[in-house]
């Protein structure tokens, strides 16, 4: 099969990172936009980015990309591609889509558009006229932006967050993909202690010990490609079985999460169980005011509450107070924060952070606030 164009699509703010990791995995960056990455692969490649892509939403299979002003454009152009190569006889196809800045700005009749064109060329090439989409999925998105479209099949399904060992969920979680991004963008390693003291469900410190112990986010669910007759499963049980070896069992880990609330720690103890990671973190319920950093040079990372309720500023300004004051006992601990309440910098301590970083949980606008502990002294050599 020739070089395939795969777009990665991410939270905006995680682009770079979602770029490292397409780089780790060895595939040739060709553009990073806002919101995706678009890389070249071959057949492998939409096996082993589902199962590796940390950050990424989603890994969509680009068709085509030209300009079209109008509705015949449209039609021609999506018909001249080569559908027939991945949607079989039985296939299901469902079209959404997208127009921003554009002069075919009507969303339902594109979409429309597109879904007839991709039916009459397979009717063309399968010789029929009528298809009972029984088969495999095969979500098709039209993107029009500033006249330009992109036709893309998404090659993953549910999105990639959803790793498939949260079992047990809370209030307001955060997505896997944002939490492991997180960690990524921190200075946190094996070897060095990490706290989430705002635990909620787990998502932090399980993703924390799936990276470390190098297991793949998406080895333990389907995607939609799996059923796909282009993508051979010989690929995905190869894949899959490679991805089983690589995982560190022996690694020895220390990392400790809490959370006020009793439920939260059933559920994130269940679900670190489900991630096969109950092994090497420390879960205890325990106010975040009770913390105490039992060794040096580690790090916090956590995702307070955001205060949004009327009458929760005055319990948010008490949190950053504990942490203010927990951090003061010993400099060489690093936290690094996410937060959307705008005034967390000025109350939190009397210097900016060190970096700061916009990002997006959802659709509410956040910001991943670092601060860095003292750095270790190492003896000079004589």
């Amino acid at each position: 099969m020739p070089k395939l164009e795969l777009i990665a699509t991410t939270t905006f703010g995680l682009e770079a990172v979602v770029k490292r990791e397409i780089e780790h995995l060895n595939y040739r960056i060709l553009k990073v936009d806002n919101g995706k990455v678009s890389y070249t692969g071959d057949e492998s490649a939409i096996v082993k980015s589902n199962l590796w892509l940390r950050c990424a939403d989603r890994v969509l299979l680009k068709m085509g990309e030209f300009p079209a002003y109008s509705f015949e454009e449209l039609y021609q152009q999506t018909k001249a591609l080569s559908w027939e190569e991945w949607i079989p006889l039985d296939g299901k196809f469902t079209v959404t889509g997208s127009s921003v800045k554009s002069k075919l700005y009507s969303v339902p009749d594109c979409q429309s558009i597109v879904k007839k064109a991709i039916v009459d060329r397979l009717k063309d090439f399968y010789q029929c006229q009528w298809f009972v989409e029984t088969g495999a999925e095969f979500t098709t998105k039209v993107s029009i932006l500033k006249d330009m479209v992109t036709l893309t099949i998404d090659t993953s399904g549910s999105g990639l967050h959803k790793r498939g060992y949260r079992t047990q969920d809370v209030a307001a979680p955060i997505k896997e993909t944002l939490a492991s991004a997180m960690i990524q963008l921190s200075f946190w390693k094996p070897g060095r202690p990490l706290i989430d003291p705002f635990c909620g469900s787990g998502t932090i410190p399980i993703e924390a010990a799936m990276l470390a112990k190098n297991i793949a986010p998406g080895l333990n669910r389907k995607f939609a490609s799996e059923e796909w007759p282009a993508v051979s499963s010989e690929l995905w049980k190869c894949y899959r079985k490679e991805a089983f070896n690589a995982i560190n069992y022996d690694l020895s880990l220390n990392i400790e999460a809490s959370d006020i609330d009793t439920k939260a720690i059933e559920a994130a103890e269940e679900n670190a169980i489900e991630a096969g990671v109950d092994d090497c973190i420390h879960f205890k319920v325990m106010p975040a005011s009770k913390l105490i950093l039992a060794d040096h040079h580690g790090i916090i990372i956590c995702n307070p509450p955001y205060g949004e309720r009327i009458g929760e500023k005055e319990k948010l300004n008490s949190i950053y107070h504990n942490l203010k004051e927990t951090l003061k006992k010993d400099k060489t601990w690093s936290l690094y924060l996410l937060t959307s309440d705008e005034r967390f910098e000025s109350l939190f301590s009397e210097k900016p952070a060190d970096k700061r970083r916009k990002l997006y949980n959802g659709r509410i606008e956040v910001t991943y606030y670092q601060y860095y502990g003292e750095k270790p002294k190492y003896k000079e050599k004589t």
